[in-house]
């Protein structure tokens, strides 16, 4: 193939600041110092990070695909706000997802498995004493994704990576959950012990817990005017 007739490829460089630059707007999302609704204003964040407006917009448009940033014509991109049914909906296809994960994997479950999912659980904890909530939710999702790693099918581990990006955001939500470490491990080794009884009715049982009380913070916490649970 002659390298010379007209391939396009793309600015690495580039794409790595966009990359980066998502990733900070991200953050600062999980950590609350953008509030749902509020507009990102593109010549103030291009100034305060020392960038151009363009990589500033492509990131802006890689948030909004990942469901943390809504365009207005003409107005720019605003944090997005989530109200009851969205909420709902992401929990409901996340027990789904879940639900189908954990019957695969509790037929294959290995004691290597079972160390390395603790392990996490052990890190969940430790970052939950001290850590910044996006820590603590970066870690949480972490867990779960072993879950779907382990459970062997790529596209139920695509279609969780997708819905993770949602999740981050719902997650933001309830931070209560991610407070206590008592309560982490209590809740994360419980669907541990599930997988290692090998009953998957016990592990769909636990999962329906799990992600219940997930669900009932996020709600409860939406429909507060002080978004307090």
């Amino acid at each position: 193939m002659d390298a010379k007739r007209g391939v396009t490829l793309p600015n690495l460089r580039q794409r790595n600041l966009v990359d980066q630059v998502a990733d900070v707007l991200t953050e600062a999302i999980i950590d609350r110092r953008f509030k749902p609704g509020e507009r990102l204003s593109e010549m103030q964040l291009s100034r305060d990070m020392g960038i151009s407006r363009a990589p500033l917009r492509e990131a802006a448009r890689l948030l909004e695909s990942r469901g943390f940033l809504v365009s207005r014509p003409g107005r720019g991109f605003f944090v997005r706000e989530l109200d009851r049914a969205d909420l709902a909906d992401v929990f409901d296809l996340r027990l789904c997802l879940e639900r189908h994960a954990f019957r695969l994997l509790v037929a294959s479950f290995s004691p290597e498995m079972h160390m390395t999912l603790n392990r996490q659980v052990e890190v969940m904890c430790d970052v939950a004493r001290d850590s910044e909530d996006n820590r603590k939710i970066e870690e949480d999702i972490r867990f779960h994704r072993m879950i779907f790693e382990m459970a062997g099918n790529s596209r139920l581990l695509k279609t969780f990576n997708d819905l993770a990006h949602e999740l981050r955001l719902c997650m933001a939500l309830i931070g209560i959950t991610h407070s206590d470490p008592g309560s982490i491990s209590t809740s994360h080794w419980r669907l541990i012990e599930a997988l290692a009884s090998g009953d998957p009715a016990r592990c769909e049982a636990a999962v329906d817990y799990h992600i219940g009380i997930a669900r009932h913070y996020i709600l409860q916490g939406i429909s507060d005017p002080q978004g307090t649970p």
